[in-house]
């Protein structure tokens, strides 16, 4: 294996031990699978102590776009994957955005041809079109055959000057180019099914896998980690890093992640970037928990809720799992759920009311009496949804009141049909309407008042005391909503919230 420290002043010299990166292209939003590359390259450099960087590949310059780069580096900080060097922030290895590298990607370029290891190919896009359809109705796999192999440089040299356009290619060799992947292990192709592959376009432009390498080993890179879509790019790198005289980096390629019907996750699975799970009110460190386990799972005791410094302690490539993963979105659920519940009730409050607010179910410049009431309803509701964005309709079902509709369930008919029953409402009713606010202990006091007077206990006690605020057989805590409630009955909210007691006496009316 060559030294990383090489000849070539572009190289970076400064020796570190574990360098990795990650090199989205600008052109669209970060889903499911690129962020979880981002996210194993960040705990393996984390936990190693190394380097994570931010490489900027928009060489597409079709499709790259500005708003696409700071929207992918705004999610990234979103997640909590910080980078030691990058577009932002610079670092000795800069520039970290391909296109202020072109001429970078030139003179190596340059070196390949003087050393005779590349060549200049005049061919044209329909020549070769009609070339690899050839190839596919012969049952081949498709690849350039060296027609442009025996033009004499001196002879390519002229038809460039004289304006011809020409792209560059790599001269492959013969033989077998294989190498141990730390996930896949041991992988190999012949090299006559890769073919001489374009190096520089002919407008002098670095083509996906010549920029790459390049960036790679000028960034000092130790263990490129992506997906395994790239393994057929791989190969082709390897020649390069051959051809260049270049030290190989250690390749880790992650198996595809697959929707829950075991086709390839895409948008008709439901939400895959990470700029929509952000507004739907799942939390970073839950988008990193799941991703995570998307391949890979923790050694010691088989927890799966785990916070982001625990995944950085435990990550190892070793356990990463070559099958292909599936994106669950029940699962993330439930881990979202997890991480809301042990999450700081401020910070729960600060992200939750912007989706109670949009609902117009709070106020958006509310007094504090009313922002305190608001944050005690965030707090109750919240070990009830999977994810923020599901608290509007939660507070809704749980703050709005219809009898009518509610005591005509099946499952409450049978409450308020039980013996004893409607005493039980009505007594409770009558005792809420004789107090002027109803907090835990008037409904403590309500509930001991109203056993003794109707002699009922467990259920056929507080079943039909249920019905009697709530209209129906199920629900939250009543000693915690009930509070809620009266405090609610007397706030200026736009839905105007009804308080137990009136809630109460309108169900003993209709029952009676």
């Amino acid at each position: 294996m060559r030294s990383f420290l090489s000849p070539h002043p572009q190289l970076y010299t400064v020796q570190m031990s574990i360098r990795v990166r990650f090199a989205p292209s600008p052109t669209g939003h970060l889903h499911v699978g690129n962020v979880r590359t981002a996210l194993y390259n960040w705990l393996f450099a984390r936990q190693k102590s190394g380097a994570f960087i931010l490489r900027i590949e928009d060489t597409d310059l079709d499709r790259s776009e500005k708003r696409y780069e700071e929207q992918l580096m705004d999610d990234l900080k979103w997640l909590g994957l910080s980078w030691d060097e990058g577009v932002d922030i610079g670092g000795g290895c800069g520039p970290y955005r391909q296109t202020d590298r072109f001429d970078l990607y030139t003179r190596y370029a340059d070196r390949l041809l003087k050393a005779g290891k590349a060549y200049y190919c005049f061919c044209s896009v329909e020549e070769l079109e009609r070339e690899r359809e050839a190839q596919l109705k012969a049952g081949s796999q498709p690849h350039y055959q060296g027609k442009c192999r025996a033009i004499a440089p001196e002879e390519a040299g002229r038809r460039r000057d004289q304006g011809e356009e020409a792209t560059l290619r790599l001269k492959i060799r013969d033989g077998i180019v294989g190498f141990r992947d730390l996930v896949f292990g041991p992988l190999e192709v012949d090299c006559d099914v890769i073919g001489d592959f374009i190096l520089l376009r002919s407008d002098g432009s670095a083509q996906y896998n010549f920029a790459c390498v390049v960036d790679d080993a000028c960034m000092q890179i130790t263990h490129v980690i992506r997906g395994e879509g790239h393994i057929s790019n791989t190969y082709r790198q390897i020649l390069l890093y051959e051809a260049l005289d270049l030290s190989l980096p250690q390749f880790a390629h992650l198996s595809t992640i697959l929707g829950k019907d075991g086709a390839k996750l895409s948008k008709r699975h439901g939400a895959t970037s990470i700029d929509e799970f952000r507004r739907r009110g799942y939390l970073p460190e839950a988008l990193i928990n799941y991703l995570t386990l998307l391949g890979w799972a923790p050694e010691r005791d088989g927890r799966e809720i785990l916070t982001p410094e625990e995944l950085v302690e435990e990550f190892s490539l070793e356990r990463v799992n070559r099958s292909p993963a599936i994106f669950d979105p029940d699962k993330l659920n439930w881990v979202n759920r997890s991480h809301l519940k042990k999450a700081d009730p401020t910070r729960i409050v600060r992200l939750a009311l912007p989706h109670l607010e949009e609902a117009g179910l709070v106020p958006k410049e509310a007094d504090s009496e009313t922002s305190r009431w608001a944050a005690d309803c965030i707090g109750f509701l919240i070990n009830h949804v999977d994810k923020l964005e599901d608290l509007p309709a939660e507070f809704s079902r749980t703050f709005s009141f219809d009898p009518e509709a509610g005591l005509a369930a099946p499952e409450v008919q049978e409450v308020v049909s039980q013996t004893g029953a409607r005493e039980v409402i009505a007594a409770f009713a009558d005792y809420l309407n004789e107090r002027d606010f109803v907090d835990f202990d008037v409904y403590r006091e309500a509930v001991n008042a109203v056993k003794a007077q109707t002699g009922q206990k467990g259920k056929n006690l507080f079943h039909p005391i249920r019905v009697s605020v709530t209209a129906q057989a199920s629900g939250p805590e009543l000693e915690k909503l009930i509070p809620l409630l009266e405090r609610g009955s007397r706030l200026p909210l736009p839905k105007k919230v009804m308080s137990a007691r009136d809630r109460a006496r309108q169900v003993k009316g209709m029952l009676a």
